[in-house]
């Protein structure tokens, strides 16, 4: 019998192709043995299997009975970036598990498409690219009537964790004026990155560009809506980074359409959007296809992420570098499961 721990991986829709390198692959097998099985089969493996798992990979459904069997585990590595609730967390958590989310990997690369889509609806690249390719050009002055600057203007920031702190970042080179909305946050925490903790109504409504990067949880379902775009500043731009259930889609949609906002997104309420979706021919709207994360850089560090909390788990250690599920908000997660990478 191998003396080497053991990780049950169901990382779906991820793969351990897919999320480790060869070398951190290789790694992965010289330090574990691996039991490779879909999601769904976790809470039926043998009693051997599931009592001498330390490590999974992936965040199978497990009910009580199935816990209870899982004598040695020590965490939960949630490598599709979304906590689901498809476990009895009160009893995770005092068994003393962790769950953790690698979807830190993601801040960078959605917020490097965010401050794209943010430029595009200040500068107009997408469509002054596609006027040129029809030979309907606009030169010099005639193709700014409604371009304007991102520097020193005036951005507000709905969410400010790993993928607002990261947009942030990208941001202070501009010069701007950062508001910020998140109740999750002490407002001394938001002061010492530099931003002005705000209300939501003073971010809509004083913001050239309003970012939006919060998680779907039980408490903001759809809370953007008609009278949140109403009051934004003529001609502001609304960017839609994290989950399309904080906002009534419809509604933005109307804004849009009316004239009164730009707006870009890189989700949608429903994925893949039908082709006769009336957003895919909204003009004054930029669509991209959820697809501001999805790197293959992104999803090897998740590989190393995971290897690197191993190793200070196997010391007896807190995991440090993916985020812990916290017992008082895990449960108010509600953002929608990926169905593909």
């Amino acid at each position: 019998m191998s003396e080497k721990p053991l990780v049950i991986s169901a990382p779906e829709p991820r793969s351990l192709d897919l999320i480790f390198s060869d070398d951190a692959r290789t790694a992965l097998h010289e330090r574990y043995d691996i039991f490779e099985c879909e999601a769904h089969e976790v809470a039926t493996l043998s009693d051997h299997v599931l009592g001498e798992a330390r490590y999974i990979i992936g965040q199978p459904p497990l009910d009580g009975a199935a816990l209870a069997k899982l004598k040695s585990l020590r965490c939960i590595f949630n490598v599709e970036s979304n906590l689901f609730l498809n476990m009895p967390y009160d009893e995770v958590f005092r068994r003393g598990i962790h769950v953790v989310t690698t979807g830190a990997v993601f801040a960078e690369p959605v917020a490097e498409l965010g401050l794209g889509l943010a430029l595009d609806l200040a500068r107009s690249f997408t469509d002054a690219d596609l006027l040129f390719r029809e030979g309907k050009e606009l030169w010099g002055g005639d193709g700014n009537g409604s371009a304007r600057l991102l520097s020193g203007s005036e951005i507000g920031i709905i969410g400010f964790g790993d993928l607002g702190r990261a947009l942030n970042r990208l941001l202070s080179g501009f010069r701007a004026k950062v508001r910020v909305f998140d109740p999750w946050q002490p407002a001394s925490t938001l002061r010492d990155q530099g931003v002005e903790p705000a209300n939501v109504e003073t971010v809509l409504s004083q913001s050239d560009t309003v970012f939006v990067v919060a998680s779907a949880t039980s408490e903001n379902q759809g809370f953007l809506g008609r009278e949140s775009f109403a009051s934004m500043r003529k001609g502001a731009a609304f960017i839609l980074l994290s989950r399309a259930g904080v906002v009534d889609f419809e509604a933005l949609m109307d804004a849009v359409r009316a004239g009164h906002i730009v707006a870009a997104s890189d989700v949608f309420p429903e994925e893949p959007l039908a082709l006769d979706h009336p957003v895919r021919t909204l003009p004054g709207f930029l669509r991209s296809a959820h697809r501001a994360g999805a790197l293959d850089i992104a999803f090897k560090r998740m590989g190393d992420m995971v290897l690197e909390d191993m190793a200070l788990l196997d010391q007896g250690l807190p995991p440090l570098k993916a985020k812990r599920a916290e017992r008082e908000t895990v449960s108010r997660m509600r953002s929608k499961p990926v169905t593909r990478n």
